[in-house]
């Protein structure tokens, strides 16, 4: 979505954007130079009633509405805003004065935000998502690079987390790519794990046969600053996946039941792989009923292969 915020304060530098979120999320955008407020919330303790009163008591001209489930939908119909922008889903279309065509499963989620701005015939300049980092959080990463010797030299990230299972590659599968990219030597390994995930991190340092490190316990935007200061990640789709795109890291993303045209890291430095032999492709299931194919018989070498492309993408 930070495209569509840049856009706006760049178009119409006058006026004032807040952002509303769930407060788990909002390190993703404070910061946002482009921004005057994040506003947050968290569904399990706040009741509508008392979000939307927050909401009005701000008297916005305009709510665009990016999200788009019910609960948003109802936000922005009594907002108290004039103008109300949003995509017409299912029984939605209710809540705005200004429907934009959704294209769901036609072009990237970062495209299908900008339609917003489309819709009204407005330039778009910039499409880089942003994560704004301080430097506060660079120095944390500056230290961990320096204590463990990393500095001035080549670190590759690897970041098995993920959402969903149906999502994560093999954990043994990312210890045989570590050994296999490191036959000549030449790089340093950067384990990523986020909560409920340290174990996997040590889990692929002990079947790996190369030396690791793991980054220590962070926040989401000390995080992003460990992964700026890598020169490669290697991920499954997830979170940091697309925090290490924005950052401008060329990324390679391990796909299976999402779309990489849709949810891929975003630019053309970065790419994707995934086991092209199935044809339960994309399926978006969370939970597999005929074994996870796509993860488990994706093989070491095609992900070398795709790294070993990422690397020659990026020294042209």
């Amino acid at each position: 979505m930070t495209p569509v915020i840049e856009n706006l304060k760049l178009l119409f530098p006058h006026i004032t954007i807040d952002f509303l979120c769930e407060s788990f999320a909002a390190d993703v955008v404070r910061g946002n130079p482009f921004l005057r407020n994040v506003i947050t919330f968290d569904k399990r303790q706040d009741s509508t009633i008392s979000i939307i009163r927050r909401i009005r008591t701000n008297n916005y001209d305009i709510v665009i509405d990016l999200f788009g489930n019910p609960r948003t939908a109802f936000f922005t119909r009594w907002s108290g805003a004039k103008t109300r922008i949003g995509f017409p889903f299912r029984g939605r279309a209710y809540a705005y004065t200004d429907l934009v065509t959704p294209r769901g499963g036609e072009v990237h989620n970062v495209e299908f935000n900008l339609d917003v701005l489309k819709h009204f015939d407005l330039p778009i300049t910039s499409k880089r998502p942003l994560f704004p980092l301080s430097n506060k959080e660079k120095y944390f990463a500056d230290d961990f690079f320096i204590q463990n010797n990393l500095s001035g030299k080549t670190v590759i990230g690897i970041n098995a987390s993920g959402g969903w299972y149906t999502k994560k590659w093999n954990l043994s599968s990312f210890a045989n790519l570590i050994d296999k990219i490191n036959q000549n030597g030449q790089f340093q390994f950067l384990l990523f794990w986020g909560p409920g995930e340290y174990e996997e991190a040590i889990a692929i340092q002990k079947m790996s046969h190369t030396t690791t490190h793991i980054i220590p316990r962070t926040t989401l935007k000390e995080m992003g600053a460990m992964l700026q200061r890598c020169s490669y990640l290697v991920t499954n789709d997830s979170g940091p996946m697309h925090i290490a795109a924005s950052l401008d890291v060329p990324t390679l993303g391990i796909f299976g039941p999402t779309n990489p045209h849709l949810q891929g890291p975003y630019g053309e430095h970065h790419g994707w792989v995934r086991n092209e032999q199935l044809d339960c492709l994309e399926c978006n299931l969370t939970k597999c009923p005929i074994g996870n194919g796509c993860m488990t018989e994706l093989s070491v070498d095609v992900v070398y292969t795709a790294f070993q492309q990422l690397i020659m993408k990026n020294k042209e």
